[in-house]
């Protein structure tokens, strides 16, 4: 059985896209999302996106990390969703149902509303989740939220002086975080700018995180360090613009891209 696959790309966030909203296709576990994840003998991405047809929205999308864990939400996954999709869509995820619309070269998507309790996150124990009293060497006082995924936002001085790379696995794998954690830090530049560094759940260095971005600009204005309720986030792969909406939903409008399309065996995945 040979299977058609998308594959795309949003700021660098690279994805392989299966679409079974029209044929069904055999279930999808683990094992097989790592096996075409892997960038040596698979087709090679951050995550695999599966579409599925569903009863509540447009359609269904599926989040695998590249270690074969499924997620709740991708953020720039959304936008190429959106862009392959071809028009405004309502989208069911594992971390609520969005709303996606393709923009130009790229996609606005509608991420949903913050969550801060500490439990909703989830984390371990009860805290202050504005001002975590932890820190991690030279990373401290974070702020936690939820949007779709599990984050830990840090902002500090000198972005390139952490070691992220090294850190990032700690932070991601402590027990304070029951279903590991999204690491974001963050340096702000400008009234309406941050430059932002990723280390991502299940998948390490990525170049672009939307869902992170999105937490690290609500983080940022929740703490006031920049001004009003809207900012544009600098990652290694590109910019994104956030809106944090006076009825506390988040908006981030972002490119994305189609790379190329093909098809495999599934055999040689299953």
């Amino acid at each position: 059985m040979r299977v058609p696959f998308v594959k795309m790309h949003g700021l660098g966030n690279d994805f392989v896209v299966l679409d079974g909203r029209a044929e069904s296709l055999p279930p999808i576990g683990a094992a097989t999302a790592r096996a075409l994840a892997d960038r040596r003998t698979g087709i090679g991405c951050d995550q695999l996106i599966l579409l599925e047809a569903a009863d509540t929205a447009d359609f269904r999308m599926r989040i695998f990390n590249a270690d074969g864990g499924e997620v709740e939400a991708c953020g720039n996954a959304s936008r190429a969703v959106a862009l392959l999709h071809g028009a405004a869509a309502r989208v069911e995820t594992a971390g609520g149902t969005i709303t996606v619309a393709p923009s130009g070269s790229g996609a606005r998507v509608d991420m949903g509303v913050p969550v801060f309790g500490w439990s909703d996150i989830p984390l371990a124990y009860a805290m202050d989740t504005a001002a975590m009293p932890v820190a991690w060497e030279g990373l401290a006082s974070p702020m936690a939220l939820r949007i779709g995924n599990p984050h830990v936002v840090f902002f500090v001085d000198d972005l390139d002086q952490v070691p992220l790379e090294r850190l990032g696995p700690e932070i991601e794998n402590d027990p304070l975080f029951p279903e590991r954690i999204n690491v974001m830090v963050g340096q702000v530049t400008g009234p309406a700018e941050i430059v932002l560094r990723v280390w991502e759940r299940g998948a390490g260095l990525t170049r672009a995180c939307g869902t992170g971005a999105c937490a690290t600009a609500v983080a940022a204005m929740r703490k006031g360090l920049v001004e009003g309720r809207e900012a544009t986030v600098f990652l290694p792969g590109g910019p994104l613009h956030i809106e944090w909406g006076e009825d506390g939903r988040i908006g981030m409008t972002g490119p994305a891209e189609e790379s190329f399309r093909g098809s495999f065996d599934w055999g040689k995945f299953a």
